[in-house]
């Protein structure tokens, strides 16, 4: 039998989605990060990853990830606008209000900063997906 999905009612995209945070996940740990939430409720926005980035200069970093399955309408990172922007900044601001995670884990003192990582397939057949890290993006 094969196995449920966690949350049927989410859909394919969604999902997809959720396999790209899991890859930027894993990417962030190898490298020394501490994940401290998924999908983080703010009030009306969500925060796909907050994390610790061990530095050189330790930050605090709410990390918009976007995955894209190609470039027919262009980069992935020109759907990262204004107006998304603005809300993971109210989401943020939240956040740091709060003090700590919605489960209720406390946020560290750190200096805080918003990142985007982008996930595309992989550049040839059976080869790792794409990432891109761009530090400090708003």
């Amino acid at each position: 039998m094969a196995p449920t999905d966690p949350n049927p009612r989410r859909t394919l995209a969604q999902r997809a989605g959720d396999a790209a945070e899991t890859q930027v996940v894993d990417h962030l740990v190898a490298r020394g990060w501490v994940v401290l939430g998924r999908q983080v409720h703010a009030g009306r926005s969500e925060l796909d990853l907050v994390a610790v980035d061990p530095g050189p200069e330790r930050a605090l970093v709410v990390v918009e990830v976007r995955w894209r399955r190609g470039r027919d309408f262009g980069l992935p990172e020109e759907t990262l606008d204004h107006r998304k922007l603005r809300r993971l900044r109210l989401g943020l601001g939240r956040l740091l209000g709060a003090g700590r995670l919605p489960d209720g884990t406390a946020l560290p003192e750190l200096p805080v900063r918003l990142d985007l990582v982008v996930v595309e397939p992989p550049a040839w057949q059976g080869g790792p997906p794409r990432l891109r890290h761009h530090r400090a993006v708003g």
